[in-house]
């Protein structure tokens, strides 16, 4: 199927599953030319297609995510429950965090 008959959605799980190394929604943006999406539209995304991905590969398949952290000091944002992009560190209160990055995962 042509890339331009695929919703933005179905463009960005294609990649996810394509992709090597996890994106994070700056890059999925990037990568895709979806310049007119902001990275929260991203994230609303990428929240449907965690629950596409599950359900398609009757849980044998997952949308992974690397979850966010300080770049100063080292804080890992393990307890998210929506992928998102903290604004500061609770720890050192820097706003220097790395995104999230995605991609899907096979389970076992």
């Amino acid at each position: 199927m042509e890339d331009e008959a695929l919703t933005t959605r179905e463009r960005i799980l294609k990649l996810l599953y394509e992709t090597g190394e996890p994106l994070s929604a700056e890059e999925i943006i990037s990568l895709l030319g979806l310049e007119d999406l902001t990275v929260k539209d991203v994230y609303e995304h990428l929240d449907h297609i965690a629950i596409t991905v599950k359900t398609r590969s009757k849980g044998r398949e997952y949308l992974g995510m690397e979850p966010p952290y300080c770049r100063k000091c080292g804080y890992v944002f393990k307890d998210l429950s929506k992928p998102k992009k903290p604004s500061r560190c609770p720890r050192c209160k820097s706003e220097w965090i790395n995104p999230p990055r995605f991609m899907v995962l096979r389970k076992g």
